[in-house]
C-alpha cells in the first residue's frame, strides 16, 4: 500500500473519516504541494453533459415519485468508466471536476420542481424565462452563501459529521482510480432497472403501484374503515431505499404509517357521522371521502406543519456557526489583506472580496428579474428580494447541516415554510391573489433552488477535501454546471406538463408541488388557512425532537404518499440484510458497496428510461393499454416482478467477493 504506483493512487488515510486528534492533520490522497489535471475541456464537456442528462432523469424522477436522487454517485461513477475506458492517467482529480460540475443537475432540479409545478396545479401560467431564472439565481446564490462555510464544514468539523453521499461517491473514486470490475456492475443493474422501468412507464405491461384494493378483504377495509397498503413497484424507488438505509427509511415510513394508518381511520372515525364539510376550503363530506382525499385534505397539512417547525430548530441549532461564518467573512473583507499567495492549493477558496461582488450583483440581476418578469411594483420587488436573501442566508447552514449528517436535503419543507412567510408579508404589503401566487411561488422556487444547492455543493468540497481537490476549481467551474443545469430543467418542466400535466387523470404526482400549492391558496385569497393542522404537526415534530428522533424524515414520510415510502423500507431491509449475514465485517461491507453500486445502477437507469419514455410520449408514442394497467392482474404481475426485482438486488450483492 505504501509505494505510491505511477497514478498516485493508494487508499485514502486511515484518518479520513475519524476526528483528528491534538495537533493531527489530514494529508488528502492528491498531495497538496503538486500540481494535478483538474480542469481542462475534457473534464468541462464531460461535466457538462453529465450536468444535461441527469438533469433531465431528475427532474422526470422527482416530479413522478417526489423524491430527486443526488446526482453524485451515478456521475462518478460514469466518469471513472470513461477515464479507464479512454486510459487516462492521474484522472482522479479530473473526475472530481467532472462530478462536481455534473452534480448541479440534482440539486437544480429539485428547487424548480418543488415550486414552479404548482403554478400549472393551480392553473396559472409559467414562462420559461421564469423557470430558468429562478433556477438559476437560486443556484449562484447557494454557491456564494456557502463558500465562507466550507472551511467549517468540511475541515473544522473533520470526523464529526458521516456525509453518507459524500463518503459513497469518495469511495467509488478511489476504487474506480485503482481499477476493479464497479464499472461492469453499475451497467449490468442500470440496463435491468432501465428496461424494468421502461416496460412499466412505454408498455403498460404491469401496473406502477400495488394495493391492497386487489383483494376482496382489502376492498372492504379501505371503504369501510378507510384502511389501505399501496407500494410503488419501482426500481429507481427500491434502490433509493438501499442507499437512505434502513435507519432513515424506517423514520421516514413511521411517519407515513402514523398518517395512513393512526390519522385517516382517526378523522374516519371522528368525522364519519358529520353532516356538513368540516375544515378549511374542503367541500366534501368525511363520510364520502376515500382514503385518498382524507389524506390530501387533513393529514398532509400536519404533515407540513411538523416539516416547517423541523427547519426552525435546525436554523436553531446551527445559529452559532451562521454568525462565526459572518465574522469571519467580514474580517477576510476589511481586515489586512494576508499574503494568498503562501495558501496551499487545497485551502484556496474564491477570494471573500469576489464572493461579496457576486452576491451583489446575484442581488441586482434578482431585483430585475423580479420587478420586470414577476411583479411591477417596486415595493413588492423590494420585499421578494429580502426574503430571498435573509431566508437563503439563515436556512443554507441547516441545508448543509442536513446532508452532513443523513445524506438528504430537506429543501421541500424549508420551502414550504418560505412559501408561508413570504404570503403573510407579500398579503401585507398587499400583493393578493393570483398575481401574489405567482410572486410567492417564483420567490419560493429561488430560494428552494439556494439551499438545495448549498446542501448537495458541501458534498461536492468534501469529496474535494478528502482527494486533495483545488476547492477554488470546484467553485468557479460550479456556476457553468449551474448555468446549463438551470437551462436543461426549464425545458424538460414545459415538456412534462405539456406531456403528462400535473392535474386529472395520468398526471405526474409532483408531491412537493401539490403540497406549495395547497398551502399558497389559501394564504393568498383571504380563505381561511388550516393553522390548527399545522400546528398539530409543529408539536409533532416538537415532540419527535425531545426523544430524539429526526423530526425532520418522519415529517417527510408523514406527507409524502404512502405508495413511495414503502418501497424505500424494503430497499432499507434489503441494504440491512446483506450487509450483516456474514461474521466477517470486510465481507459486509463488500456486499454492501457492491449493494450501492446496484441501487445507484437501478436509480440512474430507472429515470433514465423514464425521462426516454416521456419523450417518446410527447412524439406520440404510447403503447400503454389503459383497461389493462388499471386491472387488479396488472397489480398482481407488479407485485410478482416487484419480488423478483428485490431477489435479484440481494443476490447480486451477496456475491461480492472481500477484496473488491
Amino acid at each position: 500500500m505504501s509505494d505510491q504506483h505511477s497514478t498516485g493512487v493508494k487508499g485514502l488515510p486511515e484518518n479520513a473519516y475519524r476526528e483528528l486528534k491534538q495537533g493531527e492533520k489530514y494529508i488528502p490522497l492528491m498531495s497538496a504541494n503538486k500540481v494535478y489535471p483538474e480542469v481542462n475541456i475534457y473534464t468541462v464537456i464531460m461535466g457538462l453533459i453529465m450536468a444535461v442528462l441527469f438533469s433531465a432523469a431528475a427532474a422526470y424522477l422527482g416530479l413522478k415519485i417526489g423524491q430527486v436522487f443526488e446526482a453524485a454517485i451515478p456521475i462518478a461513477i460514469i466518469a471513472v468508466g470513461l477515464s479507464a475506458l479512454l486510459k487516462r492517467t492521474n484522472a482522479l482529480g479530473e473526475n472530481v471536476i467532472i462530478q462536481s460540475i455534473g452534480a448541479s443537475s440534482g440539486v437544480i432540479v429539485a428547487g424548480a420542481i418543488f415550486t414552479i409545478p404548482a403554478l400549472y396545479i393551480l392553473q396559472l401560467e409559467a414562462h420559461f424565462y421564469q423557470i430558468f431564472l429562478a433556477s438559476l439565481f437560486g443556484g449562484f446564490l447557494g454557491i456564494l452563501f456557502l463558500i465562507p462555510f466550507r472551511k467549517y464544514f468540511v475541515a473544522e468539523m473533520h470526523g464529526k459529521f458521516p456525509f453518507p453521499e459524500a463518503t459513497a461517491t469518495t469511495e467509488v473514486l478511489v476504487a474506480g482510480e485503482k481499477g476493479g470490475n464497479q464499472a461492469v456492475v453499475l451497467v449490468v443493474s442500470g440496463l435491468i432497472g432501465g428496461l424494468y422501468d421502461f416496460a412499466i412507464a412505454a408498455f403498460g405491461w404491469w401496473n406502477e403501484v400495488f394495493t391492497t384494493r386487489v383483494f376482496a378483504f382489502g376492498e372492504m377495509l379501505s371503504e369501510k374503515y378507510k384502511l389501505v397498503f399501496k407500494m410503488n413497484v419501482g426500481a429507481a424507488v427500491m434502490g433509493l431505499g438501499y442507499i437512505v438505509g434502513l435507519k432513515y427509511a424506517a423514520i421516514i415510513a413511521a411517519g407515513s404509517f402514523v398518517s395512513w394508518y393512526l390519522l385517516i381511520p382517526v378523522v374516519t372515525y371522528i368525522g364519519g357521522g358529520l353532516t356538513t364539510p368540516l375544515g378549511a376550503n374542503v367541500t366534501k363530506l368525511i363520510s364520502d371521502m376515500s382514503a385518498e382525499e382524507i389524506f390530501r385534505n387533513y393529514v398532509r397539512h400536519i404533515g407540513i406543519g411538523g416539516i416547517a417547525m423541523a427547519g426552525i430548530i435546525g436554523i436553531i441549532r446551527s445559529s452559532k456557526i451562521i454568525v462565526s461564518a459572518f465574522s469571519l467573512g467580514v474580517k477576510e473583507i476589511f481586515g489586512k489583506k494576508a499574503g494568498s499567495d503562501n495558501v496551499l492549493r487545497t485551502e484556496k477558496d474564491i477570494p471573500m472580496y469576489i464572493i461579496a461582488a457576486g452576491i451583489l450583483v446575484t442581488a441586482v440581476m434578482i431585483f430585475i428579474f423580479f420587478q420586470f418578469g414577476v411583479v411591477t411594483d417596486l415595493t413588492h420587488a423590494i420585499v421578494g428580494l429580502l426574503i430571498v436573501l435573509i431566508i437563503s442566508f439563515l436556512f443554507t447552514t441547516v441545508a448543509a447541516n442536513a446532508i452532513a449528517i443523513v445524506g438528504t436535503n430537506p429543501v421541500s419543507g424549508m420551502t414550504l415554510m418560505t412559501l408561508i412567510l413570504s404570503s403573510i408579508v407579500l398579503t401585507s404589503v398587499g400583493l393578493k391573489g393570483e398575481a401574489g401566487i405567482v410572486s410567492a411561488l417564483i420567490i419560493g422556487g429561488v430560494v428552494c433552488t439556494a439551499l438545495s444547492m448549498a446542501g448537495g455543493f458541501i458534498t461536492d468540497l468534501k469529496i474535494g477535501y478528502w482527494l486533495g481537490s483545488s476547492p477554488y476549481k470546484q467553485e468557479s467551474w460550479k456556476f457553468l454546471g449551474t448555468l446549463l443545469s438551470a437551462l436543461t430543467v426549464g425545458y424538460v418542466v414545459m415538456i412534462l406538463n405539456e406531456t403528462y400535466g400535473f392535474t386529472g387523470e395520468g398526471a405526474l404526482v409532483a408531491p412537493q408541488a401539490n403540497a406549495m400549492a395547497a398551502v399558497i391558496q389559501p394564504l393568498m385569497s383571504d380563505q381561511p388557512a388550516p393553522w390548527m393542522l399545522y400546528i398539530a404537526g409543529a408539536f409533532i415534530a416538537l415532540i419527535l425532537t425531545m426523544i430524539k428522533v429526526p423530526a425532520l424524515a418522519f415529517a417527510l414520510g408523514m406527507y409524502i404518499p404512502l405508495e413511495l415510502n414503502t418501497p424505500l423500507v424494503i430497499g432499507g431491509l434489503i441494504s440491512h440484510y446483506v450487509s450483516t449475514r456474514s461474521r466477517d465485517e470486510g465481507l459486509n461491507t463488500a456486499r454492501r458497496e457492491r449493494g450501492t453500486l446496484i441501487a445507484s445502477g437501478f436509480i440512474a437507469g430507472g429515470a433514465l428510461m423514464g425521462v426516454f419514455s416521456a419523450f417518446l410520449r410527447y412524439l406520440g408514442y404510447n403503447w400503454v393499454d389503459a383497461e389493462w394497467f388499471e386491472s387488479h392482474s396488472a397489480e398482481l404481475i407488479a407485485l410478482m416482478m416487484f419480488a423478483l426485482l428485490s431477489a435479484y438486488m440481494i443476490w447480486d450483492s451477496l456475491r461480492a467477493k472481500k477484496e473488491e
